[in-house]
């Protein structure tokens, strides 16, 4: 059996910092591959690094920005006219995915939106400390701070006895400390460095916290222009496009 694994397919911000892809990993277990979150660059990370999108079985949205859902709509034009998808997709997130991802398909591709698809995209609403069980992966979805009025979410999921936490874009919260105590893998975004705010996480914050998270392994992404600037500063691991952890 293949070792759990995690892709990193796109490891930086909205702006795109130093040329990184938008949010997109992949973890491919025994008897899932899951994408955590679909960016604008995709489908674009997956060709770079020439893994098939048609693999992908289920993909989980944290939330609804564009550099974070907005890789959806490539995704079913891969599906229908490149790639022909017959097996269904899964599609979870927070409330609303269904009609903004639908609502953005429209707008983007309007003829092959008004067509069938050749495929059946099953969508499920995760609620906040409702767990949710998809074949062998239990997914633990938890509020983040991140908007002020539509929900934002994190997740921890167990696969192949394995538990991955992913902070999705959040602020602090004393949450993150426990949510990902004793997580095999915390992927935790880290936008900012001189800058703090209280929708995204900065560095300095995660590094006075740093010895509280009990964590195994920790990879921070999500990255922007000052912490990639100051990265000879920090000293937790960074992500990169393209990385792969055996988990």
């Amino acid at each position: 059996m293949a070792p759990l694994s995690v892709s990193f397919l796109g490891s930086g911000d909205a702006f795109n910092a130093e040329g990184r892809h938008h949010a997109a990993y992949l973890v491919r277990g025994h008897d899932t591959v899951m994408l955590l979150d679909c960016g604008a660059t995709a489908l674009a990370s997956l060709k770079r690094d020439r893994i098939a999108a048609s693999d992908i079985d289920t993909i989980l949205i944290s939330h609804l920005h564009g550099d974070h859902f907005a890789g959806l709509p490539f995704l079913f034009l891969e599906f229908t006219w490149a790639e022909e998808r017959k097996r269904p997709l899964r599609i979870l997130g927070p409330a609303g995915t269904e009609d903004s991802v639908l609502s953005l398909f429209r707008a983007m591709y309007p003829g092959s939106a008004g067509r069938p698809l050749p495929f059946h995209i099953a969508f499920h609403e995760l609620k906040p400390d409702e767990p949710f069980r998809l074949d062998a992966v239990e997914i633990k979805p938890f509020q983040v701070p991140h908007q002020e009025q539509a929900i934002s979410l994190g997740f921890d999921l167990a696969v192949d006895g394995r538990r991955i936490v992913y902070s999705g874009d959040t602020g602090w919260t004393e949450d993150l400390i426990s949510r990902s105590s004793g997580a095999d893998l915390f992927i935790c975004e880290c936008s900012f460095f001189e800058t703090r705010i209280w929708s995204h996480l900065d560095y300095p914050r995660l590094a006075e916290n740093g010895p509280r998270f009990e964590t195994r392994r920790m990879v921070l992404t999500h990255l922007g222009r000052e912490v990639l600037a100051r990265r000879e500063e920090v000293e937790m691991q960074l992500a990169e496009d393209r990385l792969i952890i055996r988990v």
